[in-house]
């Protein structure tokens, strides 16, 4: 059957993200009295599971933790040895939030393609939504900016909503198209879009120009991978 949807993540899967997120986090981190020299890469490796998950992986660096285990924390087998001073956490969260939110567009645009492939699946007749662990208010400011016109639905982080790759998020998401799971398909760039997937009962395709490289992707393993909006256009298409 193909696709009536197709729900998007959105950092490192329609937008490039990471030097406004970069900036933010080494902004926080300052005001706060920690490290604050991250890199690009480096930030890739923090997000996809969440501002406090994000945090939490910068202070376990700054404190010597491994960065080849850095996946692990904010999931079930997160390892004792990370950072876990919550009230800490939460204190530099409260920095970043409103900081992030007021600046999250000065360097970030769309990945190469992005637009005219939302344009062409509404063309077809495809619904395109987005589904996010940015926090709402980023989410909306970024989709009302850089793709006016072209989502059904777009949902971030909220107070009461479990984020992904819980399934509640995806399933706000179905409730507001009208449309079941088998009907939908979700792109992502990370592990955790693709136990989002798996939790909801969609299928993935997982993109290689976002903050996971292709190699990481197919260990994983991603059982669809694209290298351009074309090609994930032709995927949802010939489902």
């Amino acid at each position: 059957m193909a696709y009536k949807a197709a729900i998007f993540d959105m950092d490192g899967t329609i937008l490039d993200t990471l030097s406004d997120l970069t900036s933010a986090l080494d902004h926080a981190m300052e005001q706060a009295g920690h490290r604050h020299d991250f890199s690009r890469a480096d930030i890739a490796a923090f997000f996809g599971s969440g501002v406090y998950v994000a945090i939490k992986r910068a202070l376990s660096v700054e404190n010597g933790f491994p960065e080849d285990r850095l996946c692990l924390i904010g999931t079930p087998d997160e390892p004792d040895d990370c950072f876990s001073d919550e009230a800490e956490i939460d204190r530099i969260s409260q920095i970043y939030r409103p900081y992030y939110d007021t600046h999250c567009d000065i360097k970030t645009g769309p990945y190469p393609g992005i637009p005219r492939l939302l344009s062409s699946l509404r063309e077809r007749g495809i619904r395109t939504a987005v589904v996010s662990n940015k926090p709402d208010p980023a989410v909306a400011t970024l989709v009302k900016d850089k793709f006016p016109g072209l989502f059904d639905f777009a949902l971030g982080e909220k107070d009461g909503i479990k984020r992904k790759p819980a399934p509640d998020m995806v399933n706000k998401c179905l409730q507001a198209l009208g449309l079941s799971a088998n009907e939908c398909v979700y792109i992502g760039d990370s592990e955790v879009d693709l136990a989002t997937g798996k939790n909801s009962g969609l299928d993935v395709i997982s993109v290689d120009w976002g903050f996971r490289s292709r190699a990481f992707l197919e260990k994983l393993p991603a059982e669809k991978i694209v290298s351009s909006a074309m090609e994930l256009l032709d995927a949802i298409e010939m489902a």
